[in-house]
């Protein structure tokens, strides 16, 4: 496993959105989508609104790598099923960071989105 550098982790982190591009099996990048993501601890997470029938999530499952950028950070990256245990953390980082979106945050927080939790790691 690699670790994110400070610098790497923080401009990620407190980016507003990210954009996610995983790769298909023959290794080519789908194209980017654009998402929420948060910091827990040192781990950079980011969930799919529809669990796991959203496409872009389903597309992460093929070869569990692809391409992210935010905050002025391009980074190839593998996709991690985020432990449970993780999930109560990641709950309140969403909270703390986009709980000023009221209606739409709640989207996040239900039992299928926690189920497609990704734990985002350099490569």
């Amino acid at each position: 496993m690699m670790d994110w550098n400070g610098s790497e982790l923080e401009r990620i982190a407190t980016a507003e959105e990210l954009d996610l591009a995983s790769e298909r099996s023959n290794g080519t990048l789908r194209d980017p989508v654009t998402m929420w993501v948060v910091r827990s601890g040192d781990g950079l997470y980011v969930r799919s609104v529809k669990g796991s029938d959203g496409p872009w999530y389903r597309g992460t499952q093929s070869r569990h790598q692809g391409r992210v950028e935010a905050g002025g950070v391009r980074r190839d990256v593998t996709f991690h099923q985020a432990d449970p245990a993780a999930y109560p953390g990641v709950d309140a980082a969403y909270r703390e960071k986009y709980g000023h979106y009221t209606s739409i945050v709640e989207h996040v927080l239900t039992d299928g989105a926690r189920a497609s939790t990704l734990r985002l790691e350099p490569r």
